[in-house]
């Protein structure tokens, strides 16, 4: 995933991608647990990918001080 189409999503559909990111990133670590995930490279895109999205949720909310 790209930032670029992350930025394009809106703030309702980046939370929705934050919830389905955070619930593969628990299946992969469940699979890696129990030596069935084979690639695990996986799990950094996904980590990444959750990086990228609350980043950029982030950004689009306004700053409260």
């Amino acid at each position: 995933m790209k930032i670029s189409e992350v930025r394009d999503l809106s703030a309702d559909q980046l939370s929705e991608k934050l919830t389905e990111l955070k619930r593969e990133q628990f299946n992969l670590r469940v699979q890696q647990a129990t030596g069935q995930l084979e690639n695990t490279t996986q799990r950094r895109a996904v980590r990444r990918d959750i990086a990228k999205v609350s980043t950029v949720l982030n950004e689009q909310t306004p700053a409260q001080a």
